[in-house]
């Protein structure tokens, strides 16, 4: 049952649209937005075209660590450059399978060449916790005796 539950069904709970910053802002800015709209990370994007992945992880690795400063650092300094992407009508098991094996917390998703989310690992977990309460649901049904075909 896991393997048929699709990205497409994640971003439908999520909403529309898509936080997006542009290489161009600094990372101080972007972090005021993740911290506002309470994110861990953001796509980055020239346009309609993704050009990076910008997260907490890049910020502590990448800014703090090396002692610069994000407010006068450009996201596309230190964003993430080599994207795995996946598609809505791949399974979440495929995707949660993929950030497990790559170590990697978050996912664009594209459909054809346009970008139309983000899905974190949270997400994924989420889903598969949700669904195995429907199949415990109907499992303890079905032992009582109230299961209908």
């Amino acid at each position: 049952m896991l393997d048929k539950v699709k990205v497409a069904e994640i971003l439908k709970g999520k909403g529309g649209g898509v936080i997006s910053v542009t290489p161009d802002d600094f990372v101080f800015d972007v972090l005021k937005l993740m911290a506002e709209r309470n994110i861990g990370a953001v796509l980055v994007m020239s346009g309609e075209k993704l050009e990076g992945l910008f997260s907490e992880r890049d910020y502590a690795r990448k800014i703090i660590l090396k002692g610069r400063s994000s407010r006068e650092t450009h996201v596309r300094d230190i964003m993430s450059r080599e994207l795995i992407i996946v598609h809505p009508e791949d399974s979440v098991m495929e995707s949660l399978a993929i950030m497990t094996e790559k170590r990697i917390r978050h996912l664009p998703v594209l459909e054809g060449q346009n970008v139309v989310g983000l899905i974190s690992i949270g997400d994924l977990v989420k889903k598969v916790i949700d669904e195995q309460h429907i199949i415990i649901k109907h499992l303890e049904s079905y032992i009582s005796g109230g299961y209908m075909t």
